[in-house]
């Protein structure tokens, strides 16, 4: 047995680990990282209007692979995309949504072992294009560059939340529906659960879910330990029953699901500011999880909040109400969840999720430059790998409709891309 320290942010932490295995194979051991993190590596899917785009893209979610110590799943999401009047750009039109498969490497390195691509119930790979009408549409319209209105996708998918089970398998959560849907380790589609309302399965999500704000649906995905129980993060507040009726701009909802049985609660997440983003959810227990809630600035451009933390579902009201099939669910005062102010939901005696803060990641690191922190890799019981979004190296440009994503949209010149952190919580 040997001792192995190693510095963690600002903390120094110890961990005793056997160096070889009894086949004679190098045991994983936790290498020391530098505060500036690792990146993952990467191949160019081509170029869009003479913008370089890169695969990429892996930091929407992360998992740890169930059996394999120092190896870590990678979630992309629905693929390289820039902002046009009334929906979006898709550069790589065909571009199919990605699991990657990476180890962290006893060099300090991560090596991509693998890609497991989303496929329909046929086996033949989906896009990242928008659902059509009666599917989870969002009402975003995909065109290419050249302004051309694509195909929508019935299987498409813009995933965000990421879970892998030890029987080789996997659940995504999205933002279109938005969907919960299994996959099969090759990434086939087994099932898909959509709120009430839109055609895909027989087993649903409450109606109201549908009212997801575009581009803000189920951004994390998390599984209990005994892998019973899914559970998801809207990454922003409801439009319930509209934008400007939702005056209550903190509150954010989770959802469980009952693998077996499809029964399903939900619970109220009150956020730091208004519209603040949950980019992720981890299970710790039953009742505990870690979860990312962020803003979307850049250090080079001011003050940031980059946070994870410790939240417990088990005081915490259920608020899914009797009748799962009610477009504006729950009503406290007449009126949807998202229309009562806080005080009003005191009154009524509801309480939400607890939260303590378990990591300020840029005071921990010292800086931490993206803008997207997405994904969480449970490495053990006080110490965490995390990821950002790289958005495959492009943003939206009003001139050139794609530019390259820099590290700051006034000042940056240095290319943002997928890069692993490891901090203890």
């Amino acid at each position: 047995m040997k001792l192995f320290n190693f510095t963690v942010g600002l903390l120094s932490v110890a961990f005793i680990s056997s160096c070889d295995t009894a086949d004679g194979e190098d045991k994983f051991v936790l290498p020391r990282i530098a505060n500036s993190g690792i990146a993952l590596p990467y191949t160019v899917l081509g170029t869009g209007n003479g913008v370089e785009i890169r695969n990429g893209g892996f930091g929407s979610a992360a998992f740890a692979h169930p059996a394999n110590e120092g190896e870590f799943y990678a979630l992309t999401d629905r693929g390289p995309n820039a902002d046009a009047t009334g929906g979006k750009y898709f550069p790589v039109a065909n571009y199919t949504p990605r699991i990657g498969h990476f180890k962290l490497k006893n060099d300090g390195t991560v090596e991509k072992l693998g890609e497991i691509l989303f496929k329909t119930p046929a086996g033949l790979p989906i896009s990242g294009r928008p659902n059509p009408a009666g599917y989870g549409a969002t009402g975003e319209i995909p065109y290419d560059l050249s302004g051309a209105v694509l195909d929508y996708d019935q299987y498409g998918l813009d995933s965000e939340g990421l879970v892998a089970l030890k029987d080789g398998s996997f659940w995504v959560s999205d933002e279109y529906g938005p969907h919960i849907v299994h996959y099969s380790a090759d990434g086939i589609q087994l099932e898909r659960i959509s709120p009430i309302g839109i055609k895909t399965g027989t087993r649903k999500l409450p109606a109201v879910f549908a009212k997801r704000w575009a581009n803000r649906g189920m951004e994390g995905l998390a599984v209990t330990p005994d892998e019973k129980t899914l559970v998801g993060i809207m990454q922003s507040r409801l439009y319930n029953p509209s934008n400007a009726a939702a005056i209550n701009k903190t509150l954010t909802r989770i959802v469980t699901l009952d693998i077996a049985t499809g029964a399903t609660k939900q619970f109220l997440y009150k956020q730091e500011f208004d519209n603040n983003s949950n980019s992720e959810i981890t299970a710790l227990s039953a009742t505990q999880f870690l979860v990312i809630e962020r803003d979307g600035n850049f250090s080079g451009d001011g003050a940031v909040m980059k946070h994870i933390y410790k939240i417990d579902i088990s005081q915490a009201t259920d608020v899914s109400g009797t009748d799962v099939t009610a477009e504006n669910g729950y009503l406290v005062n007449g009126k949807a969840l998202e229309a009562n102010t806080w005080e009003e939901l005191t009154t009524a005696n509801i309480k939400p999720v607890a939260k303590t803060l378990a990591v300020d990641v840029f005071k921990a690191l010292g800086n931490y430059p993206h803008d997207k922190l997405e994904g969480i890799w449970l490495i053990n019981s006080s110490t965490i790998g995390i990821l950002n979004d790289d958005d495959f190296g492009v943003w939206s440009d009003a001139t050139n409709k794609i530019k390259a994503k820099t590290l700051s949209p006034t000042i940056g010149t240095v290319r943002d891309g997928n890069r692993l952190y490891i901090v203890k919580f």
